[in-house]
């Protein structure tokens, strides 16, 4: 299984370990020719907005939607709101695969920024520990997207459609590899 994460900006690298540690061949995707023959794709927390200026500077915007569309892809943070088709704005580029609305900074400043345990729908006990730094959230959902975290206030923060994933938190800054585990799992789903 071969698993590329967009290493434009952004935490990539602990993507990329723990991709390792589960046994998948991680790919860094920095060109579109590296999407080649890949199973599945991270997009991973960072800004978006730089995510988005260097995909566009580098070609990678046209071949990313045609991924998404195609085969398994997860967004965490600022990877969420790249997938998302609504970020309430439209001067920045996204993917717009995922039909999802999101607020892009739902949570305030740097300063705010927190840790809670979730309940995750499709993960064993115990509760997921996320990590919220200038974390989106997710404000509307069309059908066929499924909720698969909410905070106590109700508010989605991991969501799935199909073979695409968004959470509005780090996974990846945890020692946990359920949601890794749990994107593989997809991913095994679209190859059998």
């Amino acid at each position: 299984m071969r698993i590329g994460v967009l290493a434009l900006q952004g935490a990539f690298i602990e993507h990329v370990k723990m991709l390792r540690q589960l046994g998948a061949t991680a790919v860094e995707v920095r060109l579109p020719h590296q999407l080649e023959g890949l199973d599945g794709l991270i997009i991973p927390g960072g800004e978006s907005t730089t995510i988005g200026k260097l995909a566009t500077e580098y070609g990678l915007m046209g071949p990313l939607r045609f991924f998404a569309r195609a085969k398994p892809t997860w967004g965490t943070c600022a990877g969420m709101i790249f997938l998302a088709k609504d970020i309430g704005i439209e001067e920045q580029p996204i993917l717009g695969a995922m039909d999802i609305a999101v607020d892009r900074n739902a949570f305030g400043r740097q300063i705010d920024s927190f840790e809670t345990d979730l309940e995750i729908a499709g993960l064993s006990a115990p509760p997921f520990h996320a990590v919220f730094i200038r974390a989106p959230v997710v404000t509307a959902v069309a059908d066929g997207v499924e909720a698969l975290a909410r905070l106590d206030d109700g508010r989605i923060v991991a969501a799935r459609q199909g073979r695409l994933l968004a959470t509005a938190f780090h996974p990846e800054l945890t020692d946990d590899l359920r949601l890794h585990s749990f994107f593989c799992d997809i991913v095994k789903e679209t190859l059998a």
